[in-house]
């Protein structure tokens, strides 16, 4: 039987960090979901033995879990239409490979796409090194009172400035100060979220998904936000509070980041 969601991993030389990242994903509540993950490192990932470990484990729990390897690398861009190209269900769920989640995320993702018909549903990363970092300079938040709509954002939009809202720990700090749980989540505009969305499958390929990998030096950063903007442009997105998603903090492995699509390709 085909899942409902397919989670879709990118990952680079970090397998400690997706091991983590795995085992967040063998303690969801919502259990209609496969994995994908689709290694760019210099040793294959899946010869580390914690990785095996919950990939075992997920697939003990009837999770299929498929373990592929594309190379050479042809960018950012290029690795997530190839994990596109394997999703067969409804929903996919792009989530990088340092990212761990509560076991509520899948599932209260799922909800809202069932209350919204959108384009993405999105759960900001929390740094929790930051747990006590208290920015309220970047702590608005504009909730979505009635239906998520479409929304055009740029670099040149007042809206752009929505992304601040996901530095540090401020996500965590604001579902505190409004007491949010799992059960009482809201909606909010976003300018994009990174690390953990949730996409109907079909309008990502409808907007183009991340074909346009074609057209760019494989260097490049922001590939997920330009995505994400096309899609806002025509079905809408939003993210949701409180989120259940914790960076791991490890270090990146996008060190070049002159070509910001977002700012050098025209929506």
């Amino acid at each position: 039987m085909r899942a409902g969601t397919t989670v879709l991993i990118p990952s680079c030389n970090r397998p400690a960090t997706l091991a983590v990242t795995l085992s967040g994903l063998c303690f969801q509540e919502c259990r209609d979901f496969g994995v994908v993950i689709s290694h760019q490192s210099d040793t294959p990932v899946y010869r580390d033995s914690s990785v095996q470990t919950a990939i075992r484990l997920l697939e003990k729990k009837g999770h299929q879990v498929r373990q592929l390897a594309n190379l050479p690398r042809r960018g950012l861009a290029q690795q997530r239409q190839f994990l596109l190209d394997s999703a067969e269900s409804p929903y996919c769920l792009y989530l990088d490979d340092d990212v761990l989640l509560e076991p509520f995320v899948v599932g209260n993702m799922l909800q809202a796409h069932e209350e919204e018909d959108i384009g993405f549903v999105g759960q900001a990363l929390i740094g929790l090194s930051y747990r006590h970092d208290y920015r309220l300079h970047e702590q608005t938040i504009e909730l979505w009172e009635g239906p998520v709509e479409p929304e055009l954002v740029t670099p040149r939009d007042r809206a752009w400035q929505r992304h601040t809202l996901h530095n540090a720990a401020n996500i965590l700090h604001i579902q505190e100060k409004l007491e949010l749980t799992p059960n009482t989540q809201k909606k909010y505009k976003v300018a994009w979220v990174g690390g953990c969305v949730l996409y109907d499958t079909q309008k990502l390929r409808e907007t183009g998904g991340f074909e346009f990998w074609q057209d760019i030096p494989k260097e490049h950063a922001g590939e997920d936000v330009l995505a994400q903007l096309r899609v806002m442009k025509r079905y809408g997105g939003c993210g949701l509070i409180p989120s259940g998603a914790y960076h791991q903090e490890a270090q990146t492995t996008v060190t070049n980041r002159k070509f910001d699509l977002p700012k050098e390709l025209a929506l």
